[in-house]
């Protein structure tokens, strides 16, 4: 009994330590980030505010200005930390806690990619949202164009000439809250594919080279699509 207690006053103790690193470490790398905005406030205050008519000229500019440094250094700051200390997760199922390795890599990078992720895609930002993709662990190949939802990164591949249409999302992860699990799995996009708007890949499948995945197809888990052919519908059959 006494062990049992102990045990657990050891989980708990390991839990909150893990998930006060998450929520500090998360806090400080975005609160960094926006000082690039607040540089901008300043400068506004200290050389516009007392002239009407260029504060108000120039506040649009110093605005729009604010919020590209704030994405771009967002984007620099996670994105670094990320590569800096490896945070990555590797394929398994595990219980998604706070104490367990792989589950709190995941819910790290979540927390910082997620919000990156979401304004990407209201400011696209072409080849930057590329080389942020591959600076945070994703694969991605020659004049391939990155649309809709990238949700795990670090384990998605793609290959070269590939193009993943608006409102695609890719799954490298399935959270079971009923068993309070977490798998992850690599996906992987060969050469000279098409994924079409809306359609969504699930953790484990393979996409070979030459493959055209239609709008709106379910491509689901471990499901292997063979090169050259064209697949449509729910789930992904070949047409």
């Amino acid at each position: 009994m006494m062990v049992t207690k102990q045990t657990r006053s050891e989980s708990k103790k390991k839990y909150r330590f893990s998930k006060g690193v998450l929520s500090l470490t998360t806090y400080i790398i975005f609160s960094i980030g926006f000082i690039p905005f607040v540089a901008c406030i300043y400068i506004i205050k200290e050389y516009f505010w007392f002239h009407s008519f260029l504060f108000y000229f120039a506040l649009p500019f110093f605005m729009s200005l604010g919020l590209f440094l704030l994405l771009l250094s967002q984007m620099f700051l996670s994105g670094l930390f990320i590569k800096l200390f490896r945070v990555v997760y590797e394929p398994g199922t595990y219980s998604y806690e706070f104490g367990k390795k792989n589950a709190f890599k995941w819910m790290l990078i979540a927390s910082l990619y997620t919000p990156i992720r979401k304004m990407l895609e209201i400011i696209p930002l072409g080849s930057l949202k590329n080389s942020y993709l591959r600076l945070i662990g994703m694969k991605i190949g020659k004049n391939t164009l990155v649309g809709g939802v990238i949700k795990d990164p670090c384990v998605t591949k793609i290959g070269d000439h590939t193009t993943i249409g608006e409102y695609a999302i890719i799954y490298g992860h399935i959270h079971n809250n009923e068993k309070g699990t977490i798998l992850i799995d690599h996906v992987t996009i060969g050469n000279n594919c098409v994924i079409g708007a809306g359609a969504i890949i699930m953790p484990g499948a393979v996409v070979k080279d030459h493959v055209r995945v239609a709008a709106g197809a379910l491509v689901t888990k471990k499901q292997i699509l063979e090169s050259g052919n064209t697949y449509v519908g729910i789930p992904a059959t070949k047409h």
